[in-house]
């Protein structure tokens, strides 16, 4: 039985060498000493880190050289389009400073390909992105434009590069732009974040069905990769909801006697930069109870390492499909009219 992999994200910023650096100093020392500089900021509502890995980088924690933004609104929910038009907005911001350096022109012609299975849903955003761009084309019409999805390799009997390969070849673009389903191994990410990065993609690679690479360095032209996490593994699920309950009952001990506990009227939920005395709660659970959450997904991965895998999905993943379609299809229109 394949051992379940706990690390398994393609988002940059949960990669175990990021993860481990939260710290000023921390991400200081990782800066220099492993070639990766991190920062941190915010544009409304929306929290922007930038990752930049040099060669030295790329090998300390397993990621490819080059500059990865991830775009992300904890509190987003699935109704709210106000968040949604801010992340919107961001992204065509941050596609045009990522090309930057590739000085496109108004006559250069740029590939959009959607990656993923259209028939199972949380694969299917790069389809999805690709219609909702075509729909837009229709009203506004961009010649350097040129879209396609290719489907995944299980349909067609051909690797996603070869597609991608042979159109670059026949149409000679200045750029390739792919849209992607991503795997996150934090529930909160799910549908909240965006991933932008120079380094191209490993389609499949989220959920360990690796294929092969679409970059520059297999089709000699930029690539750049535009993801959203749709899937998550189930065991992340379980390790999220025993950190959730130690935290808040935690939480309810340490503040029963405080004022502000008696007042509230709602569910009372402990807030998640709050430091909390894990000590409380030994006495009712154990001495589990007080490792830290790298160590209880250790023994959840023991665990569960002999059980068949599972992948979840949220439930209005059709409806987060079709928001992030649009929003992609609109922010890339944004971007090329500024070029």
């Amino acid at each position: 039985m394949t051992e379940v992999n706990w690390s398994r994200t393609d988002l940059i910023d949960e990669s175990e060498q990021v993860v481990q650096h939260k710290t000023k100093q921390q991400k200081r020392t990782l800066n220099e000493t492993a070639g990766v500089i991190t920062e941190e900021w915010d544009e409304q509502r929306v929290k922007v880190t930038r990752v930049t890995v040099n060669d030295d980088g790329a090998q300390q924690i397993q990621k490819k050289a080059g500059t990865y933004t991830t775009l992300s609104i904890p509190t987003l929910t699935v109704d709210d389009k106000e968040g949604l038009q801010q992340l919107e907005k961001v992204l065509a911001k941050h596609l045009k400073s990522l090309h930057e350096p590739v000085q496109l022109k108004k006559e250069d012609r740029i590939l959009i390909v959607g990656l993923g299975n259209k028939t199972i849903t949380p694969d299917a955003i790069g389809p999805f992105a690709i219609d909702a761009m075509q729909q837009h084309f229709e009203e506004e019409r961009n010649e350097q434009f040129v879209m396609y999805a290719p489907g995944v390799t299980g349909q067609s009997g051909l690797e996603t590069k070869e597609f991608v390969e042979a159109l670059v070849n026949k149409i000679e673009p200045a750029l390739v732009i792919v849209i992607d389903a991503l795997a996150t191994r934090s529930s909160d990410r799910l549908c909240r974040t965006i991933q932008l990065t120079d380094t191209g993609i490993h389609p499949g690679s989220g959920v360990g069905n690796t294929r092969t690479e679409v970059s520059k360095e297999t089709l000699g032209v930029p690539v750049t990769a535009i993801g959203i996490p749709t899937v998550v593994e189930a065991t992340v699920l379980l390790a999220d909801a025993i950190d959730t309950v130690f935290r808040t009952i935690a939480a309810k001990i340490q503040e029963k006697d405080a004022p502000s506990s008696k007042l509230s009227v709602t569910p009372w939920q402990p807030s998640p930069t709050a430091k909390i005395d894990y000590e409380l709660i030994k006495p009712i659970f154990g001495e589990w109870s007080t490792w830290t959450k790298n160590d209880r997904v250790q023994l959840l991965e023991e665990t569960f390492s002999q059980r068949e895998r599972l992948i979840v999905t949220p439930k209005e993943c059709d409806i987060w499909l079709m928001h992030y379609a649009t929003l992609v299809s609109n922010s890339l229109f944004k971007w090329i009219k500024g070029l």
